[in-house]
């Protein structure tokens, strides 16, 4: 499987979210994987692209051309694509996938998330999103879910478009086993 991989561009996180974001890589390949991604070298891009690299992996680079400076794109990648803007760079991230896990990140990380999750919800698509909640880095974003569900600003079926993990095995275990039928967007809004 093609598989799109977000999170932080950082250099400045803690080596145990890196750590994390190289075995990724590394068990993604070993299970037969492909990486697609945002093309980075540094934070957790960096650290999947390199798990990846180590073991002999296809990776598919997607950074928009306006990103001219030097060593912030991960080298080795089998195929870069070098579209005009991120708009162009998410859709094609999107339609190479067959399947999301999200790790620790920032604003661009959620950001990607969320429209990947809304997508989802509005029947654009239905692969699996698996989102890896390495040291409880997610806890409050879980948290805030169970609250927008609870004040009804979610339908709690959305809860069925994707699955909070601890560990990137159970992230693979997810995407791999995923067989979900589609749910109609009338269970997922409230029209």
């Amino acid at each position: 499987m093609n598989i799109c991989v977000y999170g932080a561009s950082s250099k400045t996180i803690d080596k145990s979210y890196v750590k994390a974001g190289e075995h990724l890589g590394r068990i993604m390949v070993e299970r037969g994987h492909k990486l697609v991604f945002g093309g980075g070298a540094n934070g957790l891009m960096g650290a999947v692209a390199r798990g990846v690299y180590e073991k002999g992996g296809e990776i598919k680079g997607v950074v928009p051309k306006f990103f001219n400076v030097d060593g912030i794109l991960f080298e080795n990648c089998n195929e870069l694509l070098r579209p005009d803007t991120m708009r162009e760079r998410k859709q094609i991230m999107e339609d190479s996938s067959d399947g999301f896990i999200i790790t620790p990140g920032g604003i661009g990380t959620f950001e990607e998330f969320f429209e990947i999750l809304t997508l989802k919800q509005l029947g654009r698509h239905n692969k699996p999103i698996a989102i890896i909640n390495t040291n409880g880095y997610y806890d409050k974003m879980i948290a805030f879910m169970e609250h927008a569900i609870d004040g009804e600003f979610l339908n709690s079926e959305c809860k069925l478009l994707y699955e909070f993990v601890e560990t990137a095995e159970e992230a693979l275990d997810y995407i791999e086993n995923y067989s979900q039928e589609e749910i109609h967007i009338t269970k997922l809004k409230n029209i």
